[in-house]
């Protein structure tokens, strides 16, 4: 059996001494995964970047065996930030999230467009606000929708507007930015706890009660921007 398609690399593992487990989000067969031989290959091995952007040939006997592909390089993402840790570290957070938040062989065009929109927002200025709400973007389309205007209550104190989140156990601050959209004074400390926000309803709607580990992924691309 053959299918050809293109995908967007999410994880790439050895499996020999020549070759790798890749493991790809394409446009029309979701979430899929093959053995790519000749993977330590100087011609190969140089786009095998989690992020790339791959054209696929599949083969594979029965969907209950791993399959192999055929690759050829449509758009090389992620060399274009070799130089810039924070960025390098976001992409490799946010393909880690599409592995975890999605199912296998399960076509999704909008989560394949979600990460044709992830790799403009690097391109933005204001790339870390909008990645933050490209995370919530991913979340509504796999069914967590996170309405913070909703849960938001709004706070005057001393002529300075801010908003939180209140429950029985607790009280969250929301940073103005994620209610506030016109919202131009944005430091680093207020994208800091969007992004563990966000985060913190990551594990405690999807990641716990599901046992998954929260991903160092995006521990890293936190810690990087401290």
């Amino acid at each position: 059996m053959y299918w050809s398609d293109a995908g967007y690399i999410l994880s790439n593992n050895r499996y020999n001494e020549n070759s790798s487990i890749v493991e790809f989000f394409t446009q029309y067969h979701g979430r899929s995964s093959g053995i790519i031989f000749g993977a330590t290959s100087k011609k190969i091995k140089s786009y095998l970047q989690i992020g790339n952007k791959l054209h696929l040939d599949y083969n594979f006997k029965n969907e209950s065996r791993l399959g192999y592909f055929k690759v050829e390089i449509i758009t090389a993402h992620t060399p274009l930030y070799f130089d810039n840790y924070k960025k390098l570290s976001c992409i490799v957070s946010a393909m880690n999230l599409i592995k975890l938040f999605t199912a296998e062989s399960q076509e999704n065009y909008k989560i394949y467009n979600l990460i044709e929109d992830f790799f403009n927002i690097l391109n933005s200025k204001d790339w870390i606000k909008e990645y933050i709400f490209w995370e919530l973007k991913l979340l509504k389309l796999i069914g967590y929708h996170l309405e913070l205007s909703k849960i938001a209550t709004k706070e005057i104190s001393n002529n300075q507007i801010s908003y939180y989140a209140k429950s029985s156990f607790e009280k969250k601050i929301i940073p103005n930015f994620l209610i506030n959209l016109k919202e131009k004074k944005i430091n680093n400390a207020s994208l800091l706890s969007g992004l563990k926000l966000v985060g913190d309803y990551m594990e405690k709607t999807i990641l716990k009660p599901n046992d998954i580990n929260y991903p160092n992924t995006r521990i890293h691309f936190i810690n990087s921007l401290k």
